[in-house]
């Protein structure tokens, strides 16, 4: 058998690899590494603050008052603080005091001090007196009635104690706060003597400055500190009277008194009674009276009663013996004329007719009520008292209704946002214009309209300034590089919606019912018993506009009747602002390129500005054109897709727009378009 592996021939063997060698192995630190680094790391960040921290200490009186610190890293010891620089929060309490909670800045010097006192909570001091009863007061301010407990602010207090017919007496006390119970109790000083009035005989009544008292001789008798009249009385014996002055709590004992009989007695009668009766010129009392006199004397006797003719008479009596006066006192009468415009008024004296008017009166000489009645007038009640001697007369224009409805109104109000107004009486307006009218529109028709409610209109159109405090981020923008949106300035770029609700909001601010009524941003009515703010009627805003009196013709422009008007009478479209608008009114300057601060020209005749010019005006009427000679009412339409817009703007200049008759319309904001308020003056 041949050889299998002959010599010479190379033989396969397996392959074997060799292991990687130690030297190849990664880095794996064990668990005592990693710790020895990690406190390495500690080190190294606790030596980084501490080379950067500021040293911080907090002084608080009081010195018990937890600190918290809030808002960053701190390390605290020894009654310091490591803070890094920068802005933290500090919160401070302590028992008895109010917390303290602000921030706090940590600047870059290496130490500081924050030095911070508590406030004190207030003191519970329960106030007593003897007696009970006193009104405590405080820097004048009554704080309560004794015994009570209040809540008094820490620190030094003064209370006065007042009670009458008691000195007043004043406490001050440092009140300690924190809480803590404190009692202040006063005993209160009399603000009288004890005065003892000895009599012979006792038990003679006491009269104090002539009026009755409680006490009987010989007392003792309180009678309040001061110089005063005292006076004793027994029936059957005169009275004594002298000055006493009277020191409080000191008691008074008078030297004694030998009453000395009275032998002769007087008696009063009058007709009226209760008359008043003067013995001697001393006050004796009321009829009917019995007075007892010094016999043999003469003496003087006086009987009054208002209104009548005084009864007097002198007498002698002698011992024992008595005297009845009896009297019917003369009634005194004075004359009244009564004068009234108009005349022939009903006249009414203490509730009874008694003729009419522009007539002289016969009265007698006492209070007496007037009445003056006259159909179609208010009437008018008045009291006099008619001068024996002394004609009087008592001249009167009666007010009609109307007017005196207006009277019983303030003249002007002023809103919370101060807006003022002005009070209206309005009369039936004529709208419209006529066909032959230069520049007339087609819904200038003529209508009579009647507005039989008092109303409230604003001197002013709304401000930019009054309508962003409704609307915080509204603004008027500017045309041109002119602003329409300073302060002052007529606000502009506001929809009838956006008015209304302004409106809405001025009425809320007064607890008003609001007269529109609002859903999800939409008026979906009104309501015309309301006397919250509102836009003008159309009717309204023409009979302001164009009225002057009943006997005067309708205004065709703001100034008159003719064009142009006078220089600087409004803010129109003029020779300043021919740059920005299309027709001027040519040989006029207002001086104002666009809208002028409300005021700037004069007021019309009712006193209401800018009824021309400035902005043009929403009112509260839907717009539509109306048939002629048909009146829609004072309220306008009760629907449209339109508002009406009334009034020029400073962007008109033509005949058409700048008469009182021109009639605008839409829904929307535009930039020479603001409005101003009203509010009916009364319930319908």
């Amino acid at each position: 058998m041949a050889d299998e592996n002959p010599v010479g021939q190379i033989r396969p063997t397996t392959f074997n690899p060799s292991e990687p060698s130690a030297t190849s192995n990664r880095f794996r630190p064990n668990k005592r590494q990693l710790t020895l680094v990690s406190i390495l790391l500690v080190l190294v960040g606790g030596l980084w603050f501490s080379f950067t921290a500021k040293s911080v200490r907090f002084v608080f009186e009081p010195e018990s008052a937890e600190v918290v610190v809030s808002g960053g890293f701190e390390l605290e010891a020894l009654g310091y603080r490591l803070l890094r620089e920068g802005t933290y929060e500090l919160s401070a309490i302590a028992t008895g005091y109010f917390p303290l909670k602000r921030p706090i800045a940590v600047g870059s010097k290496r130490n500081q001090t924050f030095s911070f006192e508590l406030t004190k909570l207030p003191g519970r001091v329960g106030f007593s007196s003897e007696p009970p009863g006193a009104t405590i007061f405080r820097d004048g301010k009554a704080i309560g009635t004794t015994p009570f407990t209040a809540s008094i602010k820490a620190g030094q207090s003064t209370f006065r104690y007042r009670l009458d017919r008691y000195l007043d007496t004043e406490i001050s006390a440092i009140i300690e706060g924190r809480e803590i119970a404190q009692t202040l109790a006063a005993t209160l000083r009399p603000a009288w003597a004890q005065v003892t009035i000895p009599t012979t005989p006792t038990s003679a009544q006491v009269l104090i400055d002539g009026e009755m008292s409680d006490f009987h001789t010989p007392g003792p008798v309180e009678v309040l500190q001061g110089e005063h009249r005292v006076t004793v009385a027994l029936p059957g014996y005169e009275s004594w009277s002298d000055l006493v002055y009277v020191e409080p709590e000191e008691r008074l004992t008078l030297d004694p008194i030998q009453l000395k009989k009275a032998v002769a007695t007087v008696i009063v009668n009058s007709v009226p009674k209760r008359a008043s009766v003067t013995l001697d010129d001393q006050f004796a009392g009321v009829t009917p009276l019995q007075i007892s006199v010094t016999p043999d004397e003469p003496h003087r006797i006086r009987v009054s009663q208002v209104g009548y003719d005084p009864y007097k008479q002198s007498f002698t009596l002698g011992s024992g013996n008595a005297k009845t006066i009896s009297i019917e006192l003369e009634q005194l009468t004075g004359e009244v004329q009564i004068v009234t415009e108009p005349q022939d008024a009903e006249v009414w004296i203490d509730g009874k007719r008694n003729g009419n008017s522009n007539s002289t009166l016969t009265l007698t000489a006492l209070p007496h009520d007037i009445e003056l009645r006259l159909e179609g007038h208010a009437g008018y009640r008045t009291s006099i008292t008619p001068q024996p001697g002394f004609p009087q007369r008592l001249r009167v224009r009666l007010l009609t209704i109307e007017e005196a409805r207006f009277a019983k109104l303030k003249p002007t109000r002023t809103t919370k946002s101060g807006h003022e107004l002005v009070l209206m009486s309005p009369t039936n307006v004529t709208m419209g214009a006529s066909r032959r009218e230069p520049g007339r529109r087609a819904n200038e028709v003529l209508r009579t309209v009647q507005l039989g409610r008092l109303f409230y209109l604003s001197k002013h159109e709304v401000t930019n300034e009054q309508f962003i405090a409704f609307a915080p981020g509204h603004d008027s923008g500017e045309f041109q590089d002119q602003r329409l949106n300073k302060v002052n300035q007529p606000v502009a770029n506001v929809s009838w919606i956006e008015a209304v609700l302004y409106c809405n909001w001025l009425s809320q601010q007064e607890n008003l019912e609001p007269f529109y009524n609002v859903e999800f941003g939409k008026v979906v009515g009104f309501n015309q018993e309301a006397l919250g703010y509102r836009l003008p009627l159309e009717a309204e805003w023409a009979w302001v506009a164009r009225h002057l009196n009943d006997q005067s013709p309708l205004l065709h422009f703001p100034w008159g009747e003719k064009l142009p008007p006078p220089n600087r009478h409004g803010n129109y479209a003029d020779l300043s602002a021919q740059h920005l608008v299309g027709r001027i009114i040519f040989g006029y300057n207002d001086n104002h390129i666009a809208s002028a601060p409300i005021g700037t020209f004069e007021a019309n005749a009712k006193g209401i500005y800018d009824l021309g010019g400035n902005v043009s005006e929403w009112v509260h009427d839907y717009y539509v054109i109306p048939e002629p000679g048909i009146s829609l009412g004072a309220l306008g339409p009760e629907k449209g897709d339109y508002h009406v817009i009334r009034g020029s703007s400073w962007m008109h200049g033509t005949v058409t727009d700048l008469r009182l008759s021109f009639r605008d319309y839409g829904t929307e904001s535009r930039q020479d378009v603001g409005f101003r308020i009203a509010r009916f003056a009364e319930d319908s």
